[in-house]
């Protein structure tokens, strides 16, 4: 069967979408390697996702990049309603612009646009924290090479997920921030990503953002900018069940694949103008079926307004913030939890309003970066009355009195900061000397007889102006000198206190 662009009013209809997709573009950013990690991670059917675990290898028999993703056994694969919440993350990360802002956070009125419900209840909050859950708790494992050794990452794709309830484990969430994973931070910054259209996203079911998401990809790989006829690409129905749709269950008879499956959401991508046409076929020499796919005016259009420079330079980039709004008062909340209880803070399960709302009181008056001398401070002096807050409205008696001490505080702090930078550097200094000396002796046994016997001369004369070379003490002044000059004569076979540092991290 093949799917070609729709007549009558259909295409019509077709040609307002395409016209509207044209007018209205919100570009997206998605790392590289999340795109293929995305096509395991969520399984589109959600009757199946529920009972599915193991581990997913996305590159097989591949040394030198193997990915793999690892389903949590106790909340199971992420379903469709955790790839939306996810793409709602990716996309309001996108609008924060470069450099790649590490936290997203989201008020109660987004979590409800989110979820796509008109009120905000338990139920609804109990399928936002378990989408949450899944993802957070699914590890992605990577194994490359680089440099000639072997790295391997084993992380989660949300490194922190911070929840607010009003009161109780029982209320709806009221808001939330999300931490994303240094490794995707990075290579965002790095640019290894693809850029999407994010307005055409919404237009599509779960199942088809993830066909749009990797098609493109795949489209734009091989499309230069000329001969637009030439690109087309190939993939097996199975492996596009396994590899780009999570794990769906592969359907034997082509009527039921386009009935039943993926049919109506390749004649939504053809209707938008995404594709031009869609073939299944047979496959050639063994089971199943193949297919073809080919790229309509609006993967153009779009692959032209996000890859073109002269396009790109056109772009505005919006920036939202909600950080001091809710991602910082969300860190505050969790941290003095941690410092309260001594519980890491993976084992939080949520922090109250109550507690978000005297973080922004404190955040008024204490930037971020303090805020953890701020609570020790304030923690410290409530043990001296054997006094124990509670909750962050209970440290904040002792805010003036810390702002009051604040300059003694951080003069104090700098003191002793130069203090054990000079105390390291001495160390340093110390291990390095006695690296220089030992290098010296190895390459004194190994110059001629004669520099040798010129160095000795010169290392007594030195060390025993006297003239009185025997003891224990002017024997190791005769030894110490000797490398000393072996080293100044030979700096280049000897490393520099810098070289030796940058070499020795550890050392120090």
């Amino acid at each position: 069967m093949r799917y070609n662009c729709l007549i009558g009013m259909e295409a019509i209809q077709g040609q307002a979408s395409t016209a509207t997709a044209e007018q209205i573009a919100e570009p997206v950013y998605i790392e590289n390697n999340l795109l293929r990690i995305f096509g395991v991670l969520f399984c589109h059917d959600p009757k199946r996702a529920r009972h599915r675990s193991g581990t997913i290898a996305i590159k097989k028999g591949v040394k030198e990049k193997n990915i793999a993703v690892r389903l949590d056994p106790e909340y199971g694969q992420p379903g469709p309603f955790a790839h939306k919440v996810a793409m709602a993350i990716i996309r309001k990360q996108s609008l924060y612009g470069r450099p790649a802002r590490k936290q997203v956070s989201f008020s109660r009125r987004e979590l409800m646009r989110l979820a796509g419900r008109a009120t905000w209840g338990g139920r609804h909050s109990d399928e936002l924290a378990l989408a949450l859950k899944q993802i957070r708790y699914t590890h992605v494992l990577a194994h490359f090479k680089t440099d000639d050794r072997f790295v391997e990452h084993d992380f989660g794709i949300f490194s922190e997920v911070l929840l607010e309830r009003r009161t109780s484990h029982r209320d709806p969430i009221v808001a939330c921030t999300i931490v994303l994973a240094d490794p995707i931070i990075q290579s965002l910054n790095n640019r290894h990503f693809t850029c999407l259209n994010y307005s055409v996203m919404q237009q599509l079911g779960t199942i088809g953002q993830a066909l749009y998401m990797r098609l493109f990809f795949h489209f734009a790989t091989q499309f230069d900018g000329r001969n637009r006829n030439r690109v087309a690409f190939k993939k097996r129905y199975d492996d596009i069940a396994a590899e780009w749709l999570g794990g769906v269950t592969v359907l034997q008879h082509k009527s039921k694949i386009l009935k039943e499956q993926l049919g109506p959401h390749l004649d939504q991508l053809v209707r938008i103008g995404f594709l031009s046409s869609c073939e299944i076929a047979p496959a050639v020499g063994r089971e199943g079926f193949v297919l073809t796919f080919r790229p309509g005016a609006a993967f153009f259009t779009d692959y032209h307004r996000f890859y073109n420079k002269r396009v790109q330079a056109t772009v505005q980039v919006k920036f939202p913030d909600e950080h001091n709004a809710v991602g910082e008062p969300h860190q505050v909340a969790y941290l003095f939890i941690e410092k309260r209880t001594g519980q890491k803070r993976s084992q939080v399960a949520y922090v109250s309003s109550g507690d978000v709302a005297n973080a922004k009181e404190l955040l008024a008056h204490i930037p971020m970066k303090q805020m953890p001398d701020f609570l020790d401070y304030a923690l410290a002096e409530a043990a001296k009355t054997r006094f124990a807050p509670q909750t962050l409205g209970g440290v904040r008696q002792y805010l003036n009195a810390y702002l009051k001490a604040s300059p003694r505080r951080v003069a104090a702090k700098a003191a002793t900061a130069a203090k054990e930078a000079q105390e390291q550097e001495n160390r340093a200094l110390v291990a390095y000397n006695c690296f220089r000396r030992e290098e010296a002796e190895k390459l004194f046994s190994t110059l001629p007889a004669e520099e040798r016997t010129e160095i000795e001369a010169l290392a007594r004369t030195h060390s025993a102006p006297d003239g009185r070379h025997d003891g224990p003490l002017a024997q190791m002044l005769f030894m110490l000198r000797r490398a000393q000059i072996t080293a100044q004569r030979h700096p280049d076979q000897v490393s520099s206190f810098d070289d030796w540092r940058s070499a020795n991290p550890a050392a120090l």
